[in-house]
């Protein structure tokens, strides 16, 4: 059965993984304490050799072994090759969980597109969800230990309902060298041709609407077995086995605690050396972290057996018979009442809630990052940042959020501004000539922007005096033509 510990994790809290740490059922201590228990055998036994059976001379020798063995144990890259290994293992046993059948969809256009109430009709709706779990019965079998020790025998799936008498008659008939888990879904086609002519499906659109949703269905067990058949690459495998044996082979001699070989003399005090442990701790954990992630590989490269963590496949195929007829037969044409809901007439709609949850009504909805962003504030930044006024383009809205804020573009600090060309008599005149309410509409109005391409022009600032014979000069004028 599938270890699932999700509603233990569902809030990050204090030691929130370090309570699982404690679980046996499906945790790295059942899957790995029986190589650890053959590992401390060995090193345990190489110890007492090193300390109790071997000469001045043979310790020797044996020290410049376990200092060869021990570098050479550094030089695997264990942490690449497990590493890669397991993340196509992993990704392999999600695409093969995501490949398994399901019939909700099928169901839904059954029950959509097979009419009738009677008899016929119901046995036509029954019929055509039975052959799609038979199909995925077929080719689970072939695949997972749990259903075949469940179904042994096509005796045993006739007995349990998904085939009658005469349909393993025709089955067993039909002569292939192949799986044939594919003969249901033809089954199906036929059946559903049949509902055509009769009437049951009203068009040729609601047909090829049920068949593509069997060809979709079919697909799944097709590469369900195809994932069966096409294994994880042997050579592969094999690399990895090898380099976490080879490399715990190394440490089991090199990772030894060694005696000095030149001792102190009595009344001396000799060098600091390294602390003798009988028990290596650092290189356990090593093979915690290394053989744990080999076995966890072990364990999900073929997720159809009969581990903690393999696929409910037995439970599958129950909910899927009981779901899908249900669907089709209880549940067809069977409506509640229609009414007005209760948010019927109000605008906006805003569903209760409990005491429990009321703290998450009074936050605001989210609009977008740059939501209470204003354009001024960014201009502010930009400024003190260059420490200098912004640019004429910069202070353009429109032209700043496509140029940016914070530099001009390459393109217009390379460009060579334009010579001012000599005014004609008639822009002289009608500059000369003023226009009646045009200075105050233009006062009313913001200045225009600099050109791109220009420096933005300097323009001297009036003070009170001058703003007061401006507005003397142009009330004649303005008094005598209405203002726009």
């Amino acid at each position: 059965m599938t270890v699932s510990y999700t509603l233990r994790v569902a809030n990050a809290r204090f030691g929130g993984f370090s309570a699982l740490l404690f679980r046996w059922r499906g945790s790295i201590y059942k899957l790995l304490y029986k190589e650890l228990l053959v590992f401390l055998g060995l090193y345990g036994i190489l110890s007492l050799t090193y300390r109790n059976l071997l000469s001045p001379e043979q310790k020797r020798v044996y020290a410049q072994v376990a200092r060869y063995c021990n570098r050479s144990a550094d030089l695997i890259p264990m942490s690449f090759v497990l590493g890669f290994y397991v993340t196509q293992v992993v990704n392999r046993w999600w695409a093969q969980y995501r490949s398994i059948p399901l019939p909700d969809r099928l169901m839904c256009v059954v029950t959509a597109t097979v009419h009738g109430d009677d008899e016929r009709g119901r046995s036509l709706r029954r019929t055509l969800l039975r052959y799609a779990n038979l199909s995925s019965v077929l080719v689970l079998r072939s695949v997972s230990t749990r259903v075949l020790r469940r179904f042994p025998t096509i005796d045993h799936v006739v007995e349990a309902g998904f085939m009658s008498q005469e349909e393993q008659q025709k089955f067993e008939s039909l002569h292939s060298d192949f799986n044939k888990y594919w003969i249901p879904c033809v089954w199906f086609t036929n059946l559903a041709a049949q509902a055509r002519r009769e009437g049951r499906v009203r068009d040729d659109i609601a047909l090829g609407l049920l068949l593509e949703e069997l060809n979709q269905y079919r697909g799944k067990c097709s590469l369900l077995f195809h994932y069966d058949w096409i294994s994880f690459p042997l050579v592969y495998t094999q690399v990895v086995t090898i380099a976490v044996y080879s490399f715990f082979a190394f440490c089991i001699i090199g990772r030894q605690f060694l005696e000095d070989p030149k001792p102190p003399l009595k009344g001396q005090e000799g060098p600091l050396g390294d602390l003798d442990l009988y028990v290596p701790l650092t290189t356990l954990l090593q093979f915690f972290f290394y053989a744990g992630w080999l076995k966890v590989a072990e364990q999900i490269i073929n997720p159809f057996g009969e581990d903690d963590d393999d696929f409910e496949t037995n439970q599958l195929i129950d909910r899927n018979l009981q779901v899908s007829l249900l669907s089709v037969d209880d549940m067809y044409g069977d409506l509640p009442p229609m009414g007005r809901d209760r948010y019927w007439g109000e605008a906006a709609v805003q569903p209760p809630y409990t005491v429990a949850s009321a703290a998450d009504s009074l936050r605001p909805s989210f609009m977008g990052s740059t939501f209470n962003l204003r354009l001024a504030e960014m201009e502010k930044e930009a400024g003190a940042l260059s420490g200098s006024p912004s640019p004429a383009w910069a202070r353009t809205p429109l032209l700043g959020r496509f140029l940016g804020a914070s530099a001009p573009s390459p393109a217009i600090s390379l460009r060579v501004p334009r010579t001012a060309l000599m005014p004609s008599r008639l822009q002289t005149a009608q500059a000369a000539t003023p226009v009646p309410g045009r200075t105050r509409l233009g006062r009313l109005l913001p200045a225009p922007a600099a050109r791109i391409d220009e420096e933005a022009p300097e323009t001297p600032s009036l003070d009170a005096g001058s703003q007061e014979e401006e507005e003397e000069k142009v009330a004649p004028s303005s008094e005598a033509t209405p203002t726009l």
